[in-house]
């Protein structure tokens, strides 16, 4: 996401020593690429550990441990990685739904003409893999998992193309952000569509009622986050009861946060530079601001307006995308990324080799080479060759400063599935033994995508200055 100028509380006024000690992990933090090389080493350490002397362990307290909820009769007794992928990532898809309204309502997608080849983009890198893996499980149970290499992690996308700097455009950054977004959002449709076994109506016109209730207070001008929040916990226990996976609340939800602002950007530097004049005028009465009550009240008008001129989705996307980018999704790698290779826990006797815990055996199995095709063949070529085709018809161009070998490159960081593979890969496989090959599929899939898409990107010329942010 970008960025204006920011002022950040350690640089105001004297530093103080926390300032000196967190400086190195602020800087980590601000850095575009810090949430993806977070996932990374956090996805090589449930590999390590999965298959280490204490890979009993992992299973047993990810899997096994539970921890229990009880409301009057209702009662969720989960294991803790129940609870991270159901509760935790319905924080990440409501983030990830923050996402996509802001780009539908003032981002790249709100334009028809620019949104399309994104969109066209997108639907090519969505339905070739899913095509190829059916391909090779034609016929077979492990046909459920065609929505496996679908998807694009889009903070490990985002985060390569910022390590590669200078050498990529800005433009198509902004393509491979819009593109991942609309790829979310298909994820998100086939999740609530294809992966809900079973019903229950009563709780699914409930959770509508509550979506209508939300839309109102939308529509009324509430505009207090903690409003949404209870109302969203009500949700998500809606929806989890209604047999639809609990975290399409966190996309419902976002859907019904405010968009607009209440304060113009007029009203908003007049205000401002009223309060500003009102603030030094007062200035006199002592200089200590605690003890001067009409420039308190100047700060407490300014802080209004400043809350007025953001919209409430833009402070809620802001609060929460740390909590979930530094957070949630290593935790949910931690607790997903752990394959088991050669014998390790979970690696059971069987005739299949898929399902014997030898690494070539589950990548070479017919689920676990669609899941790779997939990502490393079928998003490059559906992702390119929608866009080509997009442009061959007049519907849209290439943003300013992409050229085809960009786009190429583009196309396989594209198939770099990870966490949004991962996910619907433990929906369509709740047995041990399918997932483990799933996992090790998409985890050496999406390594082979992201290399070749980084060494096409890196050996290409540097991009002038004049194609740089705008």
């Amino acid at each position: 996401m970008a960025h204006g100028p920011l002022v950040r509380p350690e640089e105001l006024g004297t530093q103080q020593p926390v300032d000196v000690l967190l400086r190195p992990l602020r800087r980590f933090l601000r850095f575009e690429a810090a949430g993806g090389i977070l996932l990374l080493v956090m996805s090589g350490l449930a590999l390590l550990w999965a298959n280490s002397a204490w890979g009993d362990f992992y299973h047993y307290l990810w899997h096994e441990t539970k921890l229990t909820i009880k409301l009057s009769k209702w009662e969720i007794a989960w294991s803790v990685g129940h609870w991270i992928n159901d509760l935790l990532m319905a924080v990440f898809f409501l983030v990830v739904g923050l996402e996509i309204k802001r780009e539908l309502v003032v981002g790249e997608l709100a334009s028809p003409r620019r949104a399309a080849v994104p969109i066209i983009a997108a639907i090519g890198g969505m339905a070739i893999p899913a095509g190829l893996f059916a391909l090779f499980t034609l016929g077979k149970p492990e046909l459920r998992g065609w929505g496996v290499p679908m998807a694009t992690d889009i903070a490990f996308a985002l985060g390569a193309l910022a390590v590669m700097g200078r050498r990529v455009p800005f433009g198509l950054r902004v393509f491979l952000a819009s593109l991942a977004i609309i790829d979310d959002l298909g994820a998100l449709l086939v999740i609530a569509i294809f992966y809900t076994d079973e019903l229950r109506m009563d709780y699914l016109a409930g959770a509508a009622g509550v979506v209508v209730i939300l839309a109102a207070h939308n529509l009324i001008g509430v505009r207090r986050a903690h409003v949404y929040f209870v109302w969203g916990a009500v949700l998500w226990f809606l929806v989890y009861k209604s047999g639809v996976h609990s975290t399409i609340a966190g996309v419902l939800l976002a859907a019904t946060i405010p968009a607009r602002t209440r304060v113009d950007g007029r009203e908003f530097v007049s205000g401002v530079r009223g309060m500003l004049e009102a603030f030094v005028r007062s200035g006199e009465q002592g200089a200590n601001i605690v003890t001067n009550p009409k420039q308190q009240g100047a700060v407490k008008a300014i802080e209004t307006y400043c809350d007025g001129v953001q919209t409430p989705l833009q402070k809620i996307e802001y609060a929460l995308l740390p909590w979930s980018a530094f957070l949630i999704v290593p935790l949910f790698a931690l607790a997903n990324a752990g394959v088991v290779i050669g014998g390790g826990h979970g690696a059971e006797e069987s005739s299949d080799p898929a399902h014997a815990g030898d690494l070539m055996g589950m990548l070479l199995s017919p689920m676990g080479f669609g899941i790779m095709v997939g990502l490393v063949v079928g998003k490059p070529i559906g992702i390119v060759g929608a866009t080509f085709l997009a442009v061959r018809l007049g519907i849209g161009t290439l943003p300013r400063g992409v050229n085809w070998r960009h786009l190429v490159g583009a196309g396989f960081l594209g198939g770099i599935g990870f966490t949004m593979s991962l996910f619907i890969a433990a929906l369509a496989y709740p047995d041990a033994e399918h997932l483990n090959a799933a996992k090790a599929a998409v985890l050496c899939g999406s390594a082979i995508a992201g290399i070749v898409g980084a060494a096409i990107l890196m050996t290409g010329a540097p991009v002038p200055d004049d194609d740089g942010e705008h």
